[in-house]
């Protein structure tokens, strides 16, 4: 099978404040990102001829393309499901780069989810569809919200392995510590206590307050391009080791993995990891850094399982003591994540990963070699694992 692995690298990275409301267009950050992106990687904008994004994303690609003062656009893609189409992206503009389709290709996601709509707000299914449908009758019986779709397989985790919201606790105050040390994140000089945490409010039971990603608007930008093309830019490349995109038989769209064998792991992460892992010739002990998508916090428990990082049910007894601290064996989601740095529907962790890569990161890890990202979990979803050259 013909790899991959290390024929693109992200070269650049930008990214919007995040904010509560940041007063201006979804297509004017998504171009303020991708300008800072492209200066980043010491590239103009006119050496721009492929851009890729998430299926949620407003800006159409050919307007971002005018707005930016492109001059031949060569290539785009979309990726679905939403939060885990994330990482689709960055493997689109790999191969594309790699099978000499586009030369330079940026990947951007912008969005106004708290001035302008919530994510958080029960869903609408307007349009008739067998998916819509489907979701229609979770929703009838309680499952109305991304949260409460979450709630019933964490409710499944707790009940098969004994998992408490003392465990869920540690995922929380690992993310906000690294939050309060990272400059660019909402809960920067905000650190949570486990008093704090175990009093917060129940959203959608067993899922607290600081267990659920926020609400923000900000846009995220990175720019890919050949291996060869990057030992000329101005960064430190982060190689795209490989990159993967996996489904299993018990999902059928959004958070909703309850048609598999078991609900209380992920099936998803673990093909995901499979093939991430056999792509570039690592296993879970070669990972140096985890960017674990934490749309829920407690998520990030059966998605390490699931990885390979601990045993199924183990993960509780892993996370503990600062394991996934800066310091730990693991240390995860370095930028505070989802619930701590921002909700950018996970690009960036995938900023974050390229920051550990070059060394530049707020919570840095000692000689980082490999990165491992994910993309949204309980449903379809993608990852990537990102090198030092």
């Amino acid at each position: 099978m013909r790899k991959l692995k290390d024929k693109a690298a992200i070269v650049g990275i930008g990214a919007t404040e995040i904010s509560k409301n940041s007063g201006r267009s979804e297509m004017r950050m998504a171009v303020e990102a991708i300008s800072e992106a492209v200066a980043d990687a010491g590239l103009s904008l006119r050496d721009v001829d492929g851009l890729c994004a998430v299926s949620m994303d407003n800006n159409d690609e050919s307007e971002i393309f005018r707005n930016i003062g492109g001059r031949e656009l060569k290539f785009w893609s979309r990726t679905n499901f939403s939060g885990g189409g994330t990482l689709g992206p960055v493997l689109h503009a790999a191969m594309a780069v790699d099978a000499g389709i586009a030369d330079v290709v940026v990947c951007y996601r912008s969005l106004n989810q708290r001035s302008e709509y919530r994510f958080g707000q029960a869903l609408e299914f307007k349009t008739p569809s067998a998916l819509n449908a489907l979701f229609s009758y979770h929703a009838y019986h309680g499952a109305q919200t991304a949260a409460a779709m979450m709630a019933f397989i964490i409710q499944r985790y707790m009940h098969e392995y004994g998992a408490t919201s003392a465990d869920f606790a540690n995922i929380a105050l690992a993310a906000r510590k690294h939050a309060s040390t990272n400059p660019k994140a909402v809960f920067y000089g905000k650190p949570l206590t486990f008093d704090d945490y175990m009093a917060s409010r129940l959203v959608t039971d067993p899922l607290r307050l600081f267990d659920i990603c926020l609400e923000n608007d900000a846009a995220v930008a990175c720019v890919v391009t050949s291996a060869e093309r990057a030992k000329s830019l101005r960064q430190k490349p982060a190689l795209i080791r490989a990159g993967a995109q996996a489904a299993s038989h018990g999902l059928l769209g959004g958070i909703i993995n309850y048609y598999g064998d078991n609900i209380a792991q992920f099936d998803e992460m673990k093909l995901l990891g499979k093939q991430l892992y056999a792509a570039a010739d690592l296993t879970p002990a070669d990972i140096d850094v985890g960017i674990i998508y934490d749309h829920f916090g407690p998520s990030v428990m059966l998605s390490l399982e699931a990885l390979g990082f601990c045993k199924q049910g183990e993960a509780k007894d892993f996370i503990k003591n600062g394991n996934i601290e800066v310091g730990g064996s693991l240390p995860v989601n370095t930028h505070g994540g989802q619930v701590g740095e921002g909700y950018v529907h996970g690009m960036n962790g995938i900023t974050e990963a390229v920051r550990q890569v070059r060394g530049t990161a707020a919570n840095q890890v000692k000689n980082v070699r490999n990165v491992l990202v994910t993309s949204g979990s309980g449903l379809p979803t993608s990852g990537a694992i990102l090198s030092a050259a």
